[in-house]
């Protein structure tokens, strides 16, 4: 067996040693480890003054690191002092134990570090814990440790929206999109959700801001507006190219499918090639080359609609504006002269938002790393099979993305 002096230097319980061991008869059962204190002064939880006044002394039962195959408690005396700087019973502060918990600080590390990889339940069970245990566990290090966003050298933001739930049900992420920190999350994805969010902001902060990347959001943008005035919006070259897949070349190839209702042969075709269509062609591989190739020979609506999406993408390249509004002109027209309503009421209602395309030009953003972040989001529900907390299912994502270092 190891002896208690052995014990007592693995364990470096600060301000504690090492009374007595009460090993198990059994292999891989429970060691208790009775811990007693080496100093008579006290340190108070709140203040952080000492005191020497002994209020009254509790015992609990804790869980620390298992040793080789044995779990591991603690027995601590957990102390209350008198604090005359606070005026009155407060309990004492440990570097090594969290007020009120029953873990030890680097077990709740321990297991924080295995649950980015891992589900609540494996974890729980490796560590012979409950499920509800392991996850108050962590959300309470979580809540402790993430950091607070620095404001004062914030410049850039990108707003976003992701699934909750099924059925429609949305949260808005904020992030700083160079430096790919989450910084807000909320439940919902209209203008009262961005509203919660500049209502929070410490005073000063939503003037420092000087351009925000979103989708074509008229909720998030009203409040942009209203909080922000002096920002400028850019908007994300994804979700317009998406909206156009949906919009122009999705009706349009219904519209061909439907077309060719007497040639079923040549309409199984059409109607079969989405994603065909949709992915970027230098995703696709030799054979959907040249099946796309085939295809856009064969329809001339579905060429031109492809062509133009390869041109709407040019327009987020370009470094000055008047160049990008040239381009922008030249793209319009021929969406205008096409004679393919989808992409004409496409084109007029883009036109309304031209100065965020054009903002793009003077602030390099987009929202790329939030599509990242979404993705990952998908990755963290499916690894908790959903969370049905949804402040711990926000504390996730931000410890997940906290920032790269300056």
């Amino acid at each position: 067996m190891v002896d208690r002096s052995t014990v007592s230097k693995l364990g470096s319980w600060a301000g504690y040693r090492v009374q007595r061991v009460v090993w198990p008869r059994e292999s891989g059962g429970t060691v208790e480890i009775h811990l007693k204190p080496t100093r008579k002064w006290m340190v108070c939880e709140r203040c952080g003054h000492r005191s020497q006044q002994l209020h009254e002394t509790v015992m609990r039962r804790v869980r620390d690191l298992p040793l080789f195959e044995y779990r591991v408690v603690l027995v601590v005396p957990r102390r209350r002092l008198w604090c005359a700087h606070c005026g009155g019973p407060r309990l004492e502060r440990l570097s090594w134990l969290g007020r009120y918990q029953r873990v030890t600080d680097r077990f709740a590390e321990a297991i924080g570090r295995l649950l980015r990889a891992m589900p609540i339940k494996a974890v729980a069970d490796f560590y012979g814990l409950g499920w509800h245990a392991v996850k108050a566990i962590d959300k309470m290090r979580l809540a402790a440790e993430l950091p607070e966003p620095d404001w004062s050298t914030i410049r850039y933001l990108a707003m976003d929206e992701f699934a909750l739930h099924k059925g429609h049900r949305y949260a808005t992420v904020v992030i700083e999109p160079t430096r790919r920190q989450v910084l807000w999350i909320g439940a919902g994805r209209s203008r009262e959700t961005a509203a919660a969010f500049f209502a929070q902001l410490p005073a000063g902060a939503a003037a420092r801001i000087e351009a925000v990347a979103i989708d074509m959001t008229t909720a998030y943008e009203l409040e942009i507006r209203a909080h922000c005035p002096q920002a400028e919006i850019v908007y994300d070259l994804f979700h317009v190219v998406a909206k156009y897949g949906r919009e122009v070349i999705d009706r349009v190839r219904v519209d061909e499918a439907n077309r060719l209702r007497e040639a079923p042969q040549a309409r199984k075709v059409v109607k079969s090639s989405r994603w065909l269509l949709l992915r970027n062609r230098d995703h696709l591989k030799a054979g959907q080359q040249v099946q796309l190739t085939e295809l856009l020979a064969a329809n001339q609506a579905l060429l031109t609609v492809y062509l133009l999406k390869d041109e709407l993408k040019r327009l987020w390249r370009y470094r000055r504006a008047g160049w990008a509004k040239k381009a922008w002109q030249r793209w319009y027209e021929q969406a205008m002269a096409s004679g393919i309503a989808a992409l004409q009421r496409f084109a007029q209602r883009l036109k309304l938002y031209l100065h965020g395309i054009l903002a793009r030009c003077r602030h390099p953003l987009h929202t790329s790393v939030l599509e990242g972040i979404n993705n990952t989001i998908k990755v963290i529900k499916r690894r908790a099979y959903g969370y049905r907390d949804q402040d711990y299912f926000f504390l996730k994502i931000k410890a997940t993305f906290p920032g790269i270092p300056r």
